[in-house]
């Protein structure tokens, strides 16, 4: 049936926006004057009988419109409902018309009409895997069996919003170098296409040899000049070939593998996936999910193929009887202090709390190394770029003094 959106007033002048389930347009406006509500405009916004249609087409593909921040938000709001006692149902129905993205309004219409079906809010969620991750879908079917939805749906709204707190961090951390790099890149292709040739074209003339910066820097400048396509598309043929390498499940490891061996670069990715293995896991165990279930989810999400390997062979591990601390150690990938910690919570009982404790220490060291990145960044590109610049004088300025000294 399909669902429309409306705006409206009551009998006493009160505005009003919701939607309904109707037939037609007209129908629905039959409706809503029954219930002496006047619309002012309405319109279709999902169709439950075209769904298929529908979501494999335009909107499906466009489902990328749905962001963390929108999902952290429904689910905070979605949460509140509940808490302030709410039937599920009736949130849901309170916050269609509240939510801006298009393709969300309509999954949750979608949803709301599985539950009203009989299928679980689980169940609705899993139709959609595009927006809702396992770790979101396992989490609200074990808030719905052990009746703590509002305390789940909290949860994850605080995991979303501390990963998105995270990255925002390291984006504006980043953001300046990165900005510094691509103007002084600009900067000094100008100078070498245009400023240039212009300045070493009376060097063309002269019956000397020219010292061995000002060859090095003409040649670079007539390739650049002549050939700049050719340098864009040895750089636009790379990104691709690197990145259909890394598509394959060979490529990935292997990219994965050498990421980890960078200095630097390395241990912060390192602490990044221990972080979020930390986190979620710590998050699932406390919310019912069992062990394996969450380590079966867990390693989708930590952003490297060794590290995800590990976490399946300890899982392989568990499963025998084994200690997940053991068999993390053996994978030699997850520190030292983390293996002791794992340790200390399985034999205390309290590993979710000690898994959150990991977390923390890595999300703000990650934090800290990417500050210390940012200052020791800043003065390299100042320095590489005085570098080229510096070799740019130079190459112009000794053949001048050569012809100095030989006039003098």
């Amino acid at each position: 049936m399909p669902i429309y959106e409306y705006k409206a007033f009551t009998v006493k002048g009160k505005s009003v926006t919701d939607i309904i389930d109707a037939d037609s347009a007209t129908s629905a406006r039959q409706k809503l004057r029954a219930a002496k509500i006047y619309p002012v405009s309405i319109k279709e916004v999902y169709d439950t009988v075209s769904k298929k249609s529908r979501l494999s087409g335009i909107f499906h593909s466009f489902s990328s419109k749905v962001t963390s921040t929108e999902l952290a938000m429904l689910t905070r709001q979605l949460a509140t409902l509940l808490g302030a006692g709410f039937p599920l149902v009736s949130a849901l129905h309170t916050l269609i018309p509240q939510t801006r993205s298009s393709y969300l309004k309509q999954v949750l219409s979608q949803v709301k009409d599985s539950i009203e079906g009989g299928s679980t809010f689980a169940g609705g969620l899993s139709q959609y895997p595009d927006i809702f991750s396992d770790i979101y879908i396992n989490m609200v079917k074990s808030g719905e069996s052990s009746g703590t939805l509002e305390i789940v749906l909290n949860r994850l709204a605080e995991i979303s919003e501390r990963q998105q707190a995270l990255n925002h961090k390291i984006k504006s951390a980043m953001a300046y170098p990165i900005l510094m790099f691509f103007v002084g890149t600009a900067i000094l292709v100008f100078l070498l296409t245009y400023i240039v040739p212009t300045i070493t074209s009376m060097f063309a003339d002269m019956d000397q040899v020219l010292p061995l910066p000002t060859i090095l820097l003409i040649g670079v400048s007539e390739y650049l000049k002549n050939y700049w396509w050719a340098f864009l598309i040895a750089i636009a043929a790379g990104v691709f070939g690197i990145k259909k390498f890394i598509a394959t499940d060979r490529g990935r490891y292997l990219y994965d593998r050498f990421v980890l061996s960078v200095p630097i670069v390395g241990p912060l990715r390192q602490k990044l996936a221990v972080g979020r293995f930390a986190r979620t896991l710590g998050s699932l165990l406390e919310n019912g999910v069992s062990l394996m279930a969450s380590l079966d989810i867990v390693k989708n999400i930590v952003g490297n193929r060794l590290i995800a390997d590990a976490i399946d062979s300890a899982a392989q591990a568990v499963e025998k009887g084994g200690s997940l601390s053991k068999a993390l150690d053996e994978s030699g990938l997850f520190p030292h202090i983390t293996i002791q910690m794992i340790q200390v919570g399985e034999n205390s009982g309290e590993l979710e709390s000690m898994l959150g404790k990991i977390a923390d220490i890595y999300e703000n060291e990650v934090e800290t190394t990417v500050s210390g990145m940012t200052a020791m960044l800043e003065p390299l590109i100042i320095l590489f770029m005085a570098v080229i610049v510096g070799f740019i004088v130079l190459a112009i300025a000794l053949p001048i003094f050569e012809m100095n000294m030989l006039v003098g």
